[in-house]
């Protein structure tokens, strides 16, 4: 794979994770609500669409390559919002 595409895999996973954390905050609001279908089934759509929006993604980057270290890099992504958004913005 080329260096620059990779780069732009790792800023989209990385950018991902960003919002993969944003999208987990609001759907935290569903899973705790007292319908048992709404938690099942918000559950189920909040799944599909983020695997299909991050592999849609990757594809129109670098055609779906999926690589170990770009989910690593997902997982970046979100432990960098959770650390900003329970260590300095809840101050």
């Amino acid at each position: 794979m080329i260096l620059s595409i990779q780069i732009y895999s790792f800023l989209y996973s990385f950018c991902y994770g960003v919002f993969f954390f944003i999208l987990l905050e609001i759907n935290y609001k569903i899973i705790y609500s007292e319908n048992k279908y709404i938690k099942v089934i918000g559950t189920l759509v909040f799944i599909l669409f983020n695997s299909l929006l991050y592999f849609i993604g990757l594809k129109s980057i670098n055609n779906g390559i999926i690589h170990i270290y770009f989910l690593l890099t997902v997982l970046c992504g979100y432990f960098f919002s959770f650390f900003i958004y329970f260590k300095i913005w809840r101050k």
